[in-house]
């Protein structure tokens, strides 16, 4: 990982804070000195976090999950925006939508509707029965939602972790992460509160080059992730020809030299003689019944790992998030068979027992998604989520 130093950091201006009056009491570990009514940041400090930081995107998107971008300050739009876009990552640079991640139910929605106008303008055919005022109507709409909604297009689920730059101009995303229990990386300036994010960055969050080094730093990561998680499908499919072709090879050699394998009839024989030799023909039957009886263990233990069941990602199920996911599984709910066979009374008795505020969701369809979902019927089961309210 490219790890950035002491100067890159002094050079990008990573080290101014806000007027001393201004700030914090909970960024004090994180300054270094006043000078001239401002407060300097500690930038060993910065590089440290900046590099947990780091670890921690990087091992989020090797598993494949998705970090939204969130920064909707004019200094910080454009290289935000271009960054997550080369990640093919979600962000927001405009106005953050209420409810974007707790209500991500009606933001789907909005989605489709946008959509559904963008297909219907680009089919001439529809386009030239629609009037010229309700056409104008539906390029408006496009051009609001595209703003609005366009970088978060193609996210089909809440993320897994949210990067912003200004914590407290962003306030309404960092609420809804942690009603959610998604972690936060943010940069903090001396103005802020670190003690609302997971991962917090003491930087300076208002000059263009010092967010322009944490966010390509934060991206360099991201992408290295994502180049781990390609090497590790690469080794593994390669892993699992390796196997196939040592299994063939073995088939091959158990097989005769000219290829050719004896009658069964012979092979019958062959076997069968060897007890009629060997022993009188009453004592064949008490011989062999103690193998039938050895080889009952074996069919019972070869067929106990089959009994155990896999555990399936909860989340799939509209209105179960991350941490809610997290406390079925401790009271052992870890898929979705077993999920689909407790009651909404039962789901709700977890929910009460965990220590987390979850009284405003309603586990009444979680079961019957769960059902879908153990069968396999993830077409139907999209549809009717579609139609959901977060689960209700």
């Amino acid at each position: 990982m490219a790890k950035l130093t002491y100067k890159n950091l002094l050079d990008a201006g990573v080290h101014f804070g806000h007027l001393t009056r201004k700030w914090d009491p909970r960024m004090a570990p994180y300054i270094f000195m006043e000078k001239n009514g401002i407060h300097i940041i500690d930038l060993n400090k910065t590089l440290v976090s900046l590099e947990q930081a780091q670890e921690y995107v990087r091992s989020i998107s090797r598993s494949g999950k998705k970090i939204m971008f969130v920064a909707t300050k004019k200094q910080a739009q454009e290289i935000v925006s271009e960054e997550a876009k080369r990640l093919k990552m979600p962000f927001v640079t405009e106005r953050w939508l209420g409810g974007m991640l707790t209500n991500f139910s009606t933001i789907r929605k909005s989605l489709k509707k946008l959509q559904n106008i963008e297909k219907m303008l680009s089919d001439e055919e529809t386009a030239k029965n629609i009037a010229k005022r309700e056409r104008l109507m539906l390029s408006r709409d496009k051009i609001k939602l595209e703003r609005l909604l366009g970088g978060v297009a193609d996210m089909g689920r809440i993320p897994s972790a949210l990067f912003v730059i200004d914590i407290k101009r962003e306030h309404l995303a960092i609420s809804e992460a942690k009603r959610l229990g998604i972690p936060v990386i943010a940069m903090v300036d001396t103005n802020s509160n670190p003690e609302q994010v997971n991962y917090s960055i003491p930087a300076n969050d208002d000059a263009y080059k010092s967010i322009s080094l944490i966010t390509l730093a934060i991206g360099k990561a991201i992408e290295e992730g994502i180049m781990d998680r390609k090497q590790d499908k690469e080794s593994q499919e390669l892993q699992e020809a390796e196997e196939a072709k040592k299994a063939m090879d073995e088939r091959n050699a158990e097989a005769p030299e000219d290829g050719t394998e004896a009658p069964a009839g012979k092979r019958k024989r062959t076997r069968a003689a060897a007890p009629v030799e060997a022993a009188p023909v009453e004592a064949a039957p008490a011989e062999a019944a103690p193998a039938v009886e050895a080889a009952a263990p074996v069919v019972e233990a070869a067929a106990a790992p089959a009994a155990e069941v896999k555990a399936d990602d909860l989340t799939k199920v509209e209105g179960i998030g991350p941490k809610m996911a997290g406390v079925f599984n401790d009271a052992g709910v870890t898929s979705f068979k077993i999920l689909s066979e407790k009651t909404a009374e039962e789901l709700r008795a977890i929910l009460d027992a965990a220590d987390g505020n979850f009284a405003a969701h309603d586990p009444k369809t979680w079961p019957e998604q769960a059902g879908m979902a153990a069968e396999g019927k993830w077409d139907e089961l999209k549809k009717w989520q579609d139609e959901l309210d977060g689960g209700k």
